[in-house]
């Protein structure tokens, strides 16, 4: 695996959080793994997955939040009167 693992979930970006969260799939689903090293690895995964949900929910929240202005600049401009800017 990468050099992310020991690294704070907390600190990865998105691909980082994304890659590692493909490579711990890729070891627990070869096995051979101690149940230990198994659970810790599976804890890890699970904080990963939370981590990329997070980049997620805040890239949908940005793509909101401009939709949204782009709404409000174009009911301005529609509100206008004739042959006056919006601005």
């Amino acid at each position: 695996m990468e050099q992310t693992e020991d690294r704070p979930v907390d600190q990865l970006g998105y691909e980082e959080a994304r890659d590692e969260l493909i490579d711990v799939v890729r070891v627990l689903e070869q096995g051979g793994l101690d149940l230990d090293a198994s659970l810790a690895l599976w804890e890890r995964g699970e904080q990963l997955a939370k981590r990329c949900e997070e980049h997620l929910d805040g890239a949908h929240r940005r793509i909101e939040k401009a939709l949204a202005q782009g709404q409000d600049a174009e009911s301005d401009a529609d509100s206008a009167p004739a042959g006056e800017a919006p601005f």
